[in-house]
């Protein structure tokens, strides 16, 4: 099995010209995006002897250079480990820690704190500049071809966690992360002729692994949006005449409420927009199509699954609550909790199995004896199958939170909401949001005699915590419901005593 870095290679030794990917101010074809992942390659391994292996953090925005950085590490056969560009110094401290890294590769605007990081670690940074400047020019001999990874061979660490412990690194393989990409290459149809987009972010399992790594196996071209702006994206699409785009449901949102007046001809070469990341209302996927003459097909997947699992295939008509069926290779099962499969209609757990699964969980052998039964994978979501076979997400038998296709654990944020010297108790939970699909909501309990506001809460949570996973709402109570064992009862709380802050 290649390394993922290898499908680079090969278009730009058969269609060196062709365009690979896009940006506002930038054009590289698939000759260039080499020379630049070569370079990355070649500093990683010549002036920071990174091997196979060998963790390196990357922390960037969806920008060309993240493509270069990261296959960069893929080819010099280390381990992209993959770090929101939000993340507190706490937070890239604990990930970058726990991972292990031997060096650190950073967008230019975003450096600072993390140099700060890689400073106490101990390790090397690299800098990330616009066309990769403060890496090249420096005398490298430049290795040929990337590292003949294995199958089996991790490549990205992807941090993420539950509702219980520490974010935990879901290891994904060079065989995982080409078989994701593959397998919706084929069944969505993409092609060289193809140009695809997303605002999404590429430190994102969906972006990266989905998208991106779906895109290039194709030798199609991607255009990216490094911060999500609707009428930017609209104008993208038009720009670079895109033939697919991909987001998730808030996105789509704000993209029909910044359309009006646009002729829909604009579109005409739109042909396909994927979603996931969280459920998608009938209501949008309708207006959608309408609107821009273009179907949102959706999917569910994991970071555990490579971002896939299921697809709604092309032609069929959209059916609004269900995310598709098993992807080609893939097998999915919904059981009760014991593990019996269970008919179509009864809600379950649900079950995934096939060659984009994980793994397992870096250095948490519990954990993944826990998540991995006999090949299959726990996801700990619930849902039910119809008797055609697609899939309806029914809930989440842990308490994760999905705010605008970002997930939210509740118990992260609950301690950090532990900290605050006038909280005595906290709880954690979703609440509906027209834009968001969920807000975050905490209810709490004061210490006697204590007084704070909700926006001073937000704003004091805000230098803890990443933007998204900051509640909004607070409700202020004299005590939290609490079942028998003395286990607070989340479900007992009241959505409409929250107070959104300003």
């Amino acid at each position: 099995m290649p390394n993922t870095a290898d499908v680079i290679w090969t278009h730009a030794d058969t269609a060196p010209g062709s365009i690979a990917i896009r940006a506002e101010d930038t054009v590289w074809t698939y000759a260039e995006l080499r020379d630049r992942i070569t370079t990355v390659m070649a500093c990683l391994r010549d002036e920071l002897a990174v091997g196979p292996g060998d963790r390196v953090l990357l922390v960037a925005p969806s920008v060309p250079e993240f493509a270069a950085a990261y296959y960069g590490i893929h080819a010099a056969g280390a381990i992209a480990v993959t770090a929101n560009t939000m993340s507190t110094a706490p937070e890239l401290e604990y990930i970058a820690g726990d991972a292990g890294v031997c060096a650190v590769l950073a967008w230019h605007a975003a450096d600072g704190a993390v140099r700060q990081i890689a400073a106490i670690l101990g390790v090397p940074c690299l800098r990330l500049d616009p066309e990769l400047r403060g890496l090249t020019g420096r005398e490298h001999v430049a290795a040929e071809t990337p590292y003949p990874a294995a199958e089996d061979d991790t490549a990205t660490l992807i941090y993420t966690s539950g509702t219980t412990g520490r974010p935990k690194g879901a290891e994904l393989t060079h065989g995982n992360l080409t078989a994701c990409a593959r397998t919706f290459a084929t069944v969505f149809a993409v092609g060289p002729e193809d140009r695809g987009g997303t605002a999404l972010p590429l430190f994102h399992v969906f972006g990266q692994a989905a998208v991106m790594a779906c895109t290039f196996e194709a030798g199609a071209s991607l255009s990216l949006l490094s911060r999500f702006d609707p009428a930017g994206l609209l104008a993208m699409i038009r720009r670079d005449r895109l033939t697919f785009v991909s987001g998730v449901p808030t996105m789509w949102n704000a993209m029909l409420r910044a359309a009006d007046g646009v002729d829909p001809a604009a579109f005409a070469s739109l042909r396909l927009a994927s979603s996931g990341g969280a459920s998608l209302p009938g209501e949008v996927l309708r207006a959608f199509e309408e609107r821009f003459g273009c179907a949102i097909v959706e999917g569910y997947g994991l970071t555990e699954t490579t971002a896939a699992a299921t697809y709604h295939p092309l032609g069929l008509p959209a059916k609004p609550g269900f995310v598709g069926r098993a992807l080609p290779g893939c097998e999915l099962a919904v059981r009760d909790f014991g593990g019996k499969d269970l008919p179509p209609g009864e809600i379950g757990e649900i079950h995934i199995r096939g060659p984009i699964v994980m793994k397992g969980y870096w250095n948490r052998p519990d954990a993944t004896a826990e998540a991995l039964q006999d090949g299959w994978l726990r996801t700990g979501d619930l849902g039910a199958f119809d008797t055609e076979g697609d899939l309806r997400i029914a809930g989440r038998v842990k308490e994760m939170i999905i705010r605008g296709g970002y997930n939210v654990y509740p118990l992260e944020v609950e301690e950090v909401l532990y900290r605050h010297p006038d909280i005595v108790e906290a709880a954690v939970v979703g609440i509906p949001d027209e834009h968001y699909g969920e807000e975050i909501a905490a209810v709490i309990v004061l210490r006697p005699g204590a007084t704070v506001d909700a926006r001073a809460l937000s704003d004091w949570a805000r230098q803890q915590l990443s933007a998204y996973k900051v509640p909004r709402a607070f409700a202020i109570g004299g005590e939290l419901p609490k079942g028998p064992s003395g286990e607070i009862l989340k479900r007992a709380l009241d959505p409409a005593s929250f107070t959104i802050a300003p």
